[in-house]
């Protein structure tokens, strides 16, 4: 007992820490997973806290387990709207990109390290492939709020490239160990059953366990445990018939997320602590693990690496992979950059020693190098070089908080809280004025509260700043209102640098703007809507943030309704100095 209570005490005193170094890495700028690692790190041998753990088979179990719960909190958060612009390029990037990235810095590594090809080839391999773990948690706390092509490329590369890294992990390990059955119709046939079983038990049962969510009446907490447990199931059940589990269980997330209910919050809210304690626990574990000591042994190989992979071969392998999919430069460089390693190579490169593979302790001891490089190097600059490459647009105009009041299985009401700002275009106004802007659309005053009490809506009630009010309303109408209670006084104002000063309507036709406002096109082009325009002249599928140069001016998709039409263009005009 006493050994058993002393692993519990030891557990929760590392989480416990590992969670209390999150307020540190927000003052640091440094990822927060990076501390969940060094806090096992220092734990360990070379630590501090002196702790021996050298069993990979253990940590692996303990990381897969993780990752699934990971994968599929990050499937129950992508939109499918994010495959109406992404799926094609992320599907390359999570195929050709990783192979295409493992040739590479295979050829590197095996010069460098001056070993067997197949060596450097099965290094290259482990670290090829970017981590859903540290992509989905820096992109979603990083602060800024990507262009929807650039993040949905990103997060559905990261959840789908694990097949082609297992897939080039295992034939490496088979030509080394085995190489007269490495063949290459094993490794096909190996490929053809990761994706085909990952994706076919992903799709089912995501359907199944969305179907359960929406007719099962449970008590709130169970329908978190249902979406896990049937996780777990299917992770489990698609590897043990030689499938990705990893792909499978994002894609139940994606179809169980997808699918709106009147349990889907409490999933949401239970899941993001379960996968946050899954990262924490995973990465101190794989701290645990390893001996910083030995880390220095190797820093010249690692960092030549880490340096190879960032500058050389991942921007090479994105370059040549999205070439068909017309991303600007500045997309391309980002998707470049964050191409973040994480718990999955750390994870891949235990596999060679468990298999017993010459060198293999080698191989991790630079794997996890590799790992903690891009966490300290991209990850900590995640924020920062989206700035620098514009690759951001403004924070919308959002609810101070949004709640969701169910009145059937699948039909929610919709409660959004708005804060009146000093300036604000509301301040002044009864709450029914607000509503009565919006017509016969459905927007009700409930609340309205002020330092901290609630206030009798009366007919002589005008908002003040600092009020609280709460609106029934759809979801679709709440940044229209937010801008009503932003401090500007001035709806556009605050985005107006990056959309522009005007509202465009998307219906009206380009040759009517054209006469307004001195715009040159081309005939053709005249008889077109606007919305049709900025299509045309974009030669893709279009995200918020897309913008189109037409003469001095500048026009930019301000708002895309749910099935990707252009519901709202902005514009910006030239200095007096330019414009006509």
């Amino acid at each position: 007992m006493t050994g058993i209570n002393a692993f519990f005490l030891l557990t929760g005193l590392l989480l416990f820490i590992s969670v209390l170094a999150s307020t540190v890495s927000a003052r640091l700028g440094l990822p927060l997973l990076l501390l969940f690692l060094l806090v096992g790190m220092f734990a360990g041998e070379d630590g501090l806290g002196g702790i021996v753990f050298e069993d990979f088979f253990i940590a692996s179990m303990i990381a897969q387990a993780a990752l699934s719960v990971i994968l599929l909190d990050g499937g129950l958060r992508t939109r499918v709207s994010s495959f109406r612009v992404a799926l094609k390029p992320a599907a390359v990037l999570a195929t050709w990109g990783v192979i295409g990235t493992a040739a590479m810095l295979g050829l590197f590594a095996t010069w460098l390290l001056d070993v067997d090809w197949r060596l450097g080839m099965l290094l290259a391999s482990i670290v090829g492939s970017t981590d859903a773990a540290a992509v989905f948690a820096l992109l979603r706390n990083s602060g800024v709020r990507l262009n929807e092509r650039v993040q949905a490329t990103l997060e559905i590369e990261s959840g789908a490239n694990d097949p082609m890294a297992i897939l080039l992990v295992t034939a490496m390990v088979g030509m080394l160990l085995q190489p007269e059955t490495a063949t290459l119709g094993s490794f096909v046939w190996m490929l053809t059953s990761q994706l085909g079983l990952g994706a076919i038990f992903g799709i089912a049962g995501g359907w199944v366990l969305s179907r359960l969510m929406a007719r099962l009446s449970l008590p709130d907490g169970l329908y978190a445990l249902l979406i896990l447990s049937g996780g777990t199931l299917v992770f489990a059940a698609t590897n043990l018939l030689n499938g990705s589990g990893f792909l499978a269980v994002y894609l139940a997330g994606i179809l169980v997320g997808n699918r709106r209910s009147h349990a889907t919050e409490h999933v949401l809210r239970v899941m993001d602590g379960l996968a946050w304690l899954a990262q924490a626990g995973m990465f101190v574990v794989l701290g645990l693990l390893v001996t910083p000591s030995l880390l220095l042994d190797h820093a010249f190989e690692a960092l030549a690496m880490a340096v190879f992979l960032m500058l050389i071969a991942r921007p090479l392998a994105v370059m040549i992979g999205l070439a068909p999919f017309r991303y600007r430069r500045n997309e391309l460089a980002y998707v470049s950059w964050v191409g973040l390693r994480g718990a999955v190579p750390v994870v891949l490169a235990i596999v060679p020693v468990v298999m017993g593979v010459p060198d293999s302790r080698l191989l991790f001891e630079v794997a996890f190098a590799v790992v903690l490089l891009s966490l300290l190097v991209q990850g900590a600059t995640v924020p920062v070089v989206a700035r620098w490459l514009k690759v951001e647009v403004p924070p919308r105009d959002e609810p101070r908080d949004k709640r969701e009041v169910w009145v059937g299985d699948e039909v929610a009401v919709d409660l959004l809280e708005y804060r009146v700002e000093p300036g604000a275009r509301a301040e002044g106004l009864h709450p029914d004025e607000v509503a009565a802007e919006f017509g016969t659309i459905g927007v009700r005053c409930v609340a309205l509260v002020r330092n901290g009490h609630l206030q009798r809506l009366a007919v002589d009630s005008r908002m003040r700043s600092g009020d609280s009010v709460w609106f029934v309303a759809p979801d679709e109408l709440a940044e229209r209102i937010a801008r009503l209670f932003g401090g500007a006084g001035n709806e556009l104002s605050a985005n107006a640098s990056f959309f522009g000063e005007f509202v465009v309507d998307p219906e009206s036709l380009a040759g009517d703007l054209a006469d307004a406002y001195g715009l040159v096109l081309e005939p053709q082009e005249r008889n077109l809507p606007m919305r049709e325009l900025l299509r045309a002249r974009l030669g893709r599928t279009a995200v918020v943030g897309d913008r189109v140069e037409v003469g001095a001016f500048t026009l930019t998709v301000r708002d895309m309704s749910a099935g990707g039409v252009i519901t709202a263009i902005g514009l910006k005009c030239p200095p007096p100095s330019v414009g006509h």
